[in-house]
């Protein structure tokens, strides 16, 4: 489809005999500045996400999680008496 304009398209779907949406213009303008409105709301929350957590700061966290992770279940295994060597035969 090319871009035709709302009346065009309107025209093709209904015909000219069918009458125009009370307030079409306005719906759609409205829509539009909603739509824009949540669009810079989105915008300016990943900007701020990104003004405070570096991507640096990310891989600390996660290396830093998981060796505590790490840790925690070795600790857990020795408490069960479960001691396993790694190449056992």
């Amino acid at each position: 489809m090319q871009n035709d304009s709302i009346e065009t398209l309107l025209l093709r779907h209904y015909g000219s005999t069918a009458p125009a949406p009370v307030d079409l213009e306005e719906q759609l303008s409205v829509m539009v500045r909603r739509e824009s409105a949540a669009m810079q709301v989105r915008s300016q929350s990943v900007s701020a996400w990104n003004q405070r957590v570096s991507r640096r700061r990310v891989l600390q966290l996660v290396t830093f999680s998981s060796a505590g992770v790490s840790v925690l279940a070795m600790g857990l295994n020795s408490l069960q008496g479960g001691q396993r060597r790694a190449y056992s035969v």
